[in-house]
């Protein structure tokens, strides 16, 4: 898909970040878009924010968990549009720890949104384009943790893997169709989010017992927040996402020097080796200066 103009997309995950910043870029290219996001007041602003630049908007809250709200949301688009041809599979959380120490709470939240958002975008919204014919493109957003081994938390990283496979079917599928449909993966580093305070989001019934968290680990998570802090903008990360609409390009890594760490993955799969601790490699990634691109 090369030809923005007039073309609706759907953005879910889109009142901060990545989200927020894709469905800027759609308004700049001419598209209106329908922004989709369980928090109602950012999702408020975020869409005031975009009218301001001129877009035509439309803000949906919806948790995309809850299959009948990914339903409500494809036909409000479509009744106040007619019609989508780029959607955003962007909502995502982050929590829990090693598969044992994740709550089974951090389990079905997690995979709730990361996982079940994205299936539920995929079989919702992809009859709706193969029925409406013409050029259309699904960008699902997984993690560089989707490609690598191990993790910081056993839930994010099950369900970025599984984000990559489900968007590598999907695309196959596609093709074998011969449809007009190109898909990517967007598989982003250390990027200018608030996905480490997700917890403002969790659903009451899916909250965790409150823990005095120690000193080490309130250290480990400032220390993230101000990594990421300095990290890419994701003004960056969409100018990136559209450039691989426009090229029909499936994968999109945003920090190419974290490929090092796909590759101990694949090398020691390869060789049909144990997996290898990425830890040092990823410190040493983390602690090189910061790619922060353009402001956003």
């Amino acid at each position: 898909m090369k030809d923005f103009a007039g073309k609706i997309a759907v953005v879910t995950g889109a009142a901060s970040g990545i989200g927020l910043a894709i469905a800027a870029e759609c308004v700049r290219a001419g598209m209106k878009v329908v922004l989709a996001d369980v928090e109602a007041g950012a999702l408020a602003a975020a869409g005031a924010k975009l009218e301001a630049l001129g877009g035509a908007v439309r803000c949906v809250r919806t948790d995309v968990a809850r299959r009948c709200e990914v339903e409500d949301l494809a036909r409000r688009a479509l009744d106040a549009f007619g019609g989508v041809h780029l959607l955003v599979n962007n909502a995502g959380v982050a929590a829990g720890g090693a598969p044992w120490d994740a709550t089974w709470n951090d389990w079905e939240w997690v995979l709730g949104v990361n996982l079940w958002g994205v299936i539920q975008g995929v079989k919702v919204f992809t009859p709706i384009l193969l029925e409406q014919g013409g050029e259309c493109h699904i960008v699902n957003t997984a993690s560089t943790a989707g490609l690598m081994c191990g993790g910081f938390s056993a839930p994010y990283a099950v369900s970025k893997h599984a984000v990559v496979a489900l968007s590598e079917n999907l695309y196959m599928a596609l093709r074998r169709r011969g449809a007009a449909i190109g898909v990517s993966v967007l598989c982003p580093g250390p990027v200018r989010t608030n996905v480490v305070d997700a917890e403002r989001n969790r659903p009451v019934e899916l909250r965790n017992e409150p823990v005095e968290l120690s000193s080490e680990m309130q250290a480990g998570r400032a220390a993230v927040r101000a990594h990421l802090s300095a990290s890419m903008a994701p003004s960056r990360v969409a100018e990136m996402v559209f450039a691989a609409i426009r090229n029909e390009q499936f994968y999109v890594l945003t920090h190419p020097e974290w490929m090092a760490v796909v590759r101990l993955r694949l090398d020691r799969l390869l060789a049909m080796e144990n997996p290898a601790d990425p830890a040092p490699l990823v410190a040493r990634l983390l602690n090189a200066p910061a790619r922060s691109g353009q402001d956003g």
